[in-house]
């Protein structure tokens, strides 16, 4: 059984402008994870095909996944786990961004990256398990 792929090799099947977006998704990921307290070091690994990334260190966190959106070649997506208010506390926080249901960001390709929403969504994504509150994680 071949193992799953990790690191950059997760990335050569995007096309350019895909991969470039992915990879700039990726290091706001862990730096994001770098800065926030309880978190620890991030797994890279490949879930369901998707680069997807993990606080195995702490488990202070859900998995946060990233991927082209199928079929729409022009847009990305930052998965979480949609059995978790993750997104539904996103949608309050930043009605602003695109969201695919109670499971992603929608992002464009070509669009500038919204930094500090993102960073503060992936945040809360990689401390959700440290919060066992009812506010929502905010």
């Amino acid at each position: 059984m071949k193992p799953a792929p990790s690191g950059d090799a997760l990335f050569a099947v995007y096309p350019a402008p895909v991969k470039a977006k992915l990879l700039a998704l990726r290091r706001l990921i862990f730096d994001t994870a770098k800065t926030t307290e309880g978190v620890g070091a991030l797994q890279e690994t490949s879930k369901w095909g998707q680069p997807s990334y993990l606080a195995v260190e702490t488990g202070s966190g859900s998995t946060v996944r990233i991927d082209q959106v199928k079929p729409a070649a022009n847009q990305v997506a930052v998965y979480f786990h949609c059995q978790t208010n993750l997104v539904e506390t996103f949608r309050e926080l930043y009605p602003e961004l695109s969201y695919s249901g109670n499971r992603a960001i929608v992002l464009d390709v070509a669009g500038k990256l919204p930094e500090a929403a993102l960073r503060h969504c992936v945040a809360l994504a990689l401390t959700y398990h440290l919060r066992r509150k009812p506010d929502r994680g905010t």
